[in-house]
């Protein structure tokens, strides 16, 4: 009987024994898709932060598997520039938010309208609504927003006399600005009182830094529609406001060493959120966030920054990259990686629970800037975050205008540079077809 019984065991469980890596006859469930993620390598909070987020999604989801890519910021256009023309891309790329339209025009990406759920887009803040939109389609999402500001020490202004706006809608004029630096510099040794950030060369921070001041004497660098660069980027709005720069080029500090606002050598720091810490660290309850100068349309300040999309891959991997991007932006993880790196939370709900941007926080103002984006529209005296131009030549247009930049602030007359500039980028245009 023991021997029976054993036998019609073993025969009863031979099927299983066969199909063994089958799970016995049990439904293996579905095939996971693998998502290739490529991101930028940025600071070691930041990569830490990424890191668990791919690592907390896969441990919870048993049909997505996220492989991620961290590429050397340095590097990472060039390297997305080159899979998108070999058509190599990954399913999931982070892009710099101005030049996102660079890659819609390229066809290497696909809207996220319809794969997002419509409240996480909903729930974008306006100014990354706008970086993230093209022909009237959303093709990027933010987890965070960059602000751009007038950081100043508040002994030094109450020493000099100087009083200082509160809000947005009282900024100092460009007048009102000019006595401020004047007022500074009579109190201090060299006369060097404003810090413009001449450390980090010419370059994508001197259009991110200063086109916001060519909104706010009225003008764009480019026509909207057609891109071409002619009468706006010559115009007279560019040539008033780097002509107002260059009246206050004897104030700026050259600030060789990245010291002079928190050594309190410069008592203005024209720069935006990601020095908060080491500032608030070297001066305290002295350090103040303001609005940039109004030349007559309204204090404008920059926006845009690092955001994902999703490449023009097969459509299995596409949702299930669209899944990736969800988990992402809810606001648990957007505050984490807001958090680490010090930037404005990109979701309006996570917003609120932010301890740097909530609306009694110390760096409120750059959030209420986001919020009162400027969308794709011309800027009006009451909206505040200006997008970058939008253009598949963005490249090309920021490095002419950034040179343009570099002359004013060298204390030199910028219009010859920027008629240059125009060539060039009427050349840039003409030579791709119009970008059409």
């Amino acid at each position: 009987m023991v021997v029976t019984s054993l036998r019609s065991f073993l025969l009863a469980g031979l099927p299983c024994l066969l199909v063994a890596l089958a799970g016995c006859g049990a439904d293996p469930g579905p095939e996971r898709v693998a998502v290739e993620v490529w991101a930028h390598d940025g600071t070691d909070a930041e990569r830490a932060v990424l890191e668990q987020q791919v690592a907390t999604f896969n441990d919870s989801h048993d049909d997505v598997e996220v492989e991620l890519r961290m590429i050397a910021e340095g590097d990472y256009n060039d390297a997305l520039q080159t899979a998108a023309a070999s058509g190599d891309l990954p399913d999931v790329a982070e892009v710099d938010g101005p030049l996102l339209a660079g890659y819609v025009h390229q066809d290497a990406l696909v809207p996220l309208d319809g794969l997002l759920p419509d409240q996480v887009l909903t729930d974008q803040l306006s100014s990354l609504k706008a970086q993230g939109s093209h022909h009237g389609r959303t093709y990027a999402v933010g987890t965070f927003d960059s602000g751009l500001g007038l950081y100043a020490d508040r002994r030094a202004l109450r020493a000099a006399g100087v009083e200082w706006p509160t809000t947005v809608d009282d900024a100092w004029t460009a007048e009102e600005f000019s006595a401020a630096l004047a007022a500074l510099a009579k109190k201090d040794a060299d006369g060097k009182v404003l810090d413009v950030k001449l450390n980090y060369g010419v370059g994508e921070w001197l259009t991110y830094g200063f086109a916001p001041l060519v909104a706010s004497a009225g003008g764009d660098l480019i026509d909207q529609d057609t891109l071409s660069p002619a009468g706006h980027l010559d115009g007279a709005a560019t040539r008033s406001a780097l002509d107002t720069l260059r009246g206050w080029a004897p104030y700026v500090d050259p600030n060789e060493k990245d010291d002079a606002f928190v050594s309190r050598r410069a008592p203005l720091s024209w720069v935006g959120h990601w020095t908060y810490r080491d500032y608030a660290a070297a001066l305290g309850d002295d350090l103040l966030v303001l609005p940039l100068p109004d030349l007559g349309n309204g204090s404008k300040t920059g926006q845009g920054s690092w955001a994902w999309t999703v490449t023009a891959s097969g459509d299995a991997r596409q949702h299930a990259a669209a899944t990736f991007l969800a988990h992402l932006l809810q606001d648990e993880e957007v505050l984490r990686m807001a958090d680490a790196n010090g930037a404005v939370p990109g979701s309006s709900t996570a917003l609120e629970d932010s301890t740097l941007y909530a609306e009694d926080g110390p760096l409120a103002l750059f959030a209420e800037q986001l919020v009162r984006s400027c969308g794709i529209d011309a800027p009006t005296a009451t909206c505040v975050a200006v997008a970058r131009p939008v253009t598949p030549g963005y490249a090309v247009l920021s490095s002419q205008f950034a040179q343009a930049v570099s002359v004013a602030l060298s204390g030199r007359a910028a219009g010859p540079a920027l008629l240059e500039a125009v060539a060039f980028v009427r050349a840039d245009l003409e030579d791709n077809d119009g970008f059409r």
